[in-house]
């Protein structure tokens, strides 16, 4: 098929660590927006994607860009795209859609009118009047901003933060995505000690060990164009037998993972296990008080409770309280805290080496981020966790 236009959706603030990626699997023909990252790639490219990017949300083929303020425009220049490409006659094409700033602000009826455009289209190219959709989904999606419309094909189904480890869940989960994108902006080295001292149903821990094993995160589920027709089958058989063969599962980590709540940890347990990191993590139950480590130049990355609900604020600021005493004990170690309370640094008492703004299921939140002093170079690693 040649070069294809695809786009790595991101939360915003994830841009550059989705576009890093794309460049370290070898996509460098690429150009960032806000919220996404287009670049330009082989068939393959969609699989390996898929299987391979932590901090993404989807990845879209884009069919086509152009200019619309009628729902006329709108109809012409959506036929005009090369649909027959893409859909086989048995495909399954639901239309979703969004409308910013834009003169055709309905949208379900830019939804109808794009269903109707691809309708026509595969009328011309298969010589039929009505198609059954009974076949594999290529879900499309009219994307408009400011008059601008953008037209794509889902090839990932499901979000990619859904890994397939997670079948149970717990209070406010933090997404996975996220989750990667803090370890990722944190520089850890699968080196040194990571700890999450409030670590819930386990996902930063997680992730932590996935990427530490270079197990890709799209090995545990399917993804939509798995079902493509003109995808051969054995471009995803290339894809998942690399994931395999890069996987270094048997690689010792130094990953704890402590709450004081023994269901949360419980659900983290099965999670890991799921995950099949269980073996390089270790979770237990601790109060914060009690963290200490008999190591030096380690990572804490957490994610601790915001107060945002109705008598919560005043416990999340005890616990701030409590973590600017217990962290600075551990003064060769680095912090990366995620938090929406404007005056977590005031709280915490220090300010931080650098704050980025980030978006936690819509949430404004900043990471928090505490610089340790470099270790030294002949530093040894111990994989004993005490």
């Amino acid at each position: 098929m040649g070069k294809v236009e695809l786009i790595a959706t991101s939360t915003f603030g994830l841009e550059s660590v989705v576009a890093k990626e794309l460049r370290e699997l070898g996509y460098n023909n690429q150009q960032v927006e806000n919220g996404k990252v287009h670049f330009v790639a082989n068939e393959e490219a969609i699989c390996r994607t898929n299987m391979w990017l932590r901090t993404a949300d989807r990845v879209l083929i884009k069919m086509g860009e152009f200019e619309a303020v009628t729902f006329e425009e709108l109809f012409q220049q959506t036929k005009a795209l090369p649909w027959q490409l893409w859909l086989p006659q048995d495909a399954h094409f639901p239309v979703k859609g969004k409308s910013v700033k834009s003169t055709l602000h309905s949208v379900p009826d830019c939804q109808a009118i794009v269903k109707k455009a691809v309708v026509e289209k595969m009328k011309e190219t298969y010589c039929r009047s009505w198609f059954e959709e009974k076949g594999a989904a290529y879900t499309i999606e009219i994307a408009l901003l400011k008059d601008k419309a953008t037209l794509t094909i889902d090839t990932s189904g499901p979000g990619l933060h859904k890994r397939g480890y997670r079948d149970l869940s717990a209070k406010a989960p933090l997404k996975e995505t996220l989750a990667a994108a803090i370890i990722y902006l944190s520089r850890w080295k699968p080196e040194r000690t990571l700890i999450d001292p409030m670590c819930g149903s386990g996902t930063i821990p997680i992730e932590a060990a996935l990427i530490g094993q270079n197990i890709a995160p799209g090995t545990m589920r399917d993804f939509a164009s798995e079902n493509w027709q003109n995808i051969d089958p054995l471009t995803w058989s290339r894809a998942r037998e690399e994931a395999r063969d890069l996987a270094r599962t048997n690689k010792a980590l130094r990953i704890l993972g402590t709450d004081i709540d023994n269901k949360v940890l419980k659900l983290a347990r099965h999670h890991a296990n799921k995950a099949g990191v269980d073996s390089a993590i270790h979770f237990q139950k601790q109060p914060l008080s009690e963290l200490r480590s008999k190591f030096n130049y380690g990572y804490i990355i957490s994610n601790p409770p915001y107060g945002k609900r109705l008598g919560e604020k005043e416990q999340a600021e005890t616990l701030y309280k409590e973590m600017g005493k217990v962290f600075k004990k551990l003064s060769s170690w680095s912090f990366y805290i995620l938090t929406a309370h404007e005056d977590f640094e005031k709280i915490f008492d220090r300010q931080a080496d650098k704050k980025r703004k980030l978006y936690n299921g819509g949430i404004k939140v900043n990471l928090h981020q505490y610089f340790g002093p470099r270790p030294p170079k002949d530093i040894k690693i111990d994989h004993t966790i005490q």
